[in-house]
């Protein structure tokens, strides 16, 4: 290697120290997408009650009320919807209705790469999230 060459290398990684030093300082949590903090059920649980009649969301940041998208992978991995969906009064929680069967894999898109209108309230899309979870056989009391 060439002087030279050793000097473009050495050009080349600084501007990639200086690029990612100039990145790590606009990360904050008011300027990051919004992101799943937590679902119920949560996502790889294989023995959720079938009597369970609600799947909730909730989000890192306050969310806008009345945006939402739950998004099917398949017609047969959705839940029966049973009521619109809604935000709790902590603007972070998104409830949605739904009437779930015995020993049933569900898998539902929190957001998409086409849908994204889970957004905070400064309307930046939350960060795509897949939730799967698999009913229990038979319905346990809880």
């Amino acid at each position: 290697m060439t002087r030279r060459d050793r000097m473009a290398v050495v050009v080349f990684i600084g501007l990639i120290m200086i690029g990612t030093t100039a990145m790590a300082q606009e990360v904050s949590p008011e300027k990051v997408p919004p992101s799943v903090i937590k679902t119920v059920p949560q996502c790889g649980d294989t023995n959720v009650d079938p009597k369970l009649n609600e799947i909730s969301v909730t989000f890192s940041k306050d969310m806008t009320d009345q945006a939402w998208s739950f998004v099917e992978v398949s017609k047969q991995s959705f839940p029966t919807l049973v009521g619109p969906p809604g935000y709790l009064s902590d603007k972070r929680t998104c409830v949605m209705q739904v009437e779930l069967k015995p020993d049933k894999t569900y898998a539902i898109w929190l957001n998409s790469e086409k849908f994204r209108n889970f957004k905070d309230t400064d309307k930046q899309p939350a960060v795509p999230y897949l939730l799967v979870f698999k009913t229990g056989g038979n319905a346990q009391t809880q």
